[in-house]
């Protein structure tokens, strides 16, 4: 594990993930360090310091796990990224965590690749390194021996993963329970709830939204939405999108797509029956949504659910 100046100190909590497979497993089958390229005390955002160890006096490293701060880091010198380059091409695997990314792509490791970091740097990362494939909304991105996770909590889900290649899918979602982890995220979901960015400031585009949720059976037309609302369908279709910035076919996919899902997860009902309940009506149709918004179908997701 790599620190930089800045680093956020919540993004070492992943250690947890692999001290708990060591305990599972009641043997040292990962054995931590907490590094940086220069070593001694390194700040952290939130103004705590903590010791670490030189880079390269730590020997063989099999996983190199870059941290940064709160912000994406800034330019490198040329020193500092040489012994990056060192130490993560002489690893196994190496990952950025969230804006941890950012140090890959000054080292030159996600040229040509897809990566991701936090969705509100997205943007940022695009201008500094076109060569990448940035997805803004993937909680991680494996290509190769190369990692990339998106805001601090994502990297404990990439932390799972990785063990989970190592050692297997009963010993991570061992992990993830101990964690408490609700469920263990994929690497294709989403970053965020879309239901959270819809936040209406009228009373009256709320009221559909409710109607919605609780209507989810109804085929939730403009036209139904609109009476609910009391604007003809024009007017309706005008205000929802001014104060959600989404259309109301959109954030009604949406409002089904998190209904189905906690059905998945949290029953065992029949994925026509949930697909019915949800106003998918068909199989076909719910799974073609899940594969647009997660890229999982509905069967993957339940599996992950179960195992975690």
């Amino acid at each position: 594990m790599v620190l930089t100046p800045g680093f956020q100190f919540l993004a070492l909590g992943v250690q947890a993930a692999f001290e708990l497979a060591n305990v599972l497993r009641d043997e040292a089958y990962y054995t931590l360090s907490i590094t940086s390229v220069e070593g001694g005390p390194v700040m952290s955002s939130s103004g705590f310091s903590v010791p670490t160890t030189k880079l390269d006096e730590v020997g063989q490293v099999d996983t190199l796990l870059l941290l940064a701060g709160l912000l994406p880091p800034p330019q490198q010198d040329e020193a500092t990224l040489a012994t990056l380059r060192a130490m993560a091409r002489a690893s196994r695997r190496v990952a950025g965590l969230c804006t941890g990314s950012f140090l890959l792509g000054q080292m030159g490791f996600l040229d040509g690749r897809r990566a991701t970091t936090h969705w509100s740097y997205a943007q940022e990362m695009r201008r500094s390194f076109p060569k990448v494939r940035v997805e803004d909304d993937r909680i991680f991105i494996n290509e190769g021996p190369v990692w990339t996770s998106a805001g601090l909590t994502a990297g404990l889900d990439l932390a799972v993963a990785l063990i989970e290649k190592d050692l297997g899918r009963d010993v991570a979602g061992a992990i993830a329970r101990r964690l408490v982890m609700h469920h263990r995220r994929a690497g294709g979901q989403s970053q965020h709830s879309e239901l959270l960015q819809l936040a209406p400031s009228s009373d009256r585009i709320q009221k559909t939204l409710i109607h919605a949720k609780t209507h989810l059976a109804n085929p939730l037309t403009v036209e139904e939405l609109a009476e609910v609302a009391a604007l003809s369908p024009r007017q309706f279709s005008r205000a929802f999108h001014a104060e959600t910035g989404q259309t109301p076919a959109k954030a009604v996919e949406q409002i089904r797509l998190e209904a189905a899902r906690l059905m998945i997860e949290e029953t065992r009902h029949p994925m026509d029956q949930i697909a019915r309940e949800s106003g998918f009506v068909d199989l076909r149709r719910m799974r073609d949504a899940f594969m647009r918004q997660y890229g999982q179908p509905p069967q993957t997701i339940r599996r992950l659910a179960r195992t975690a």
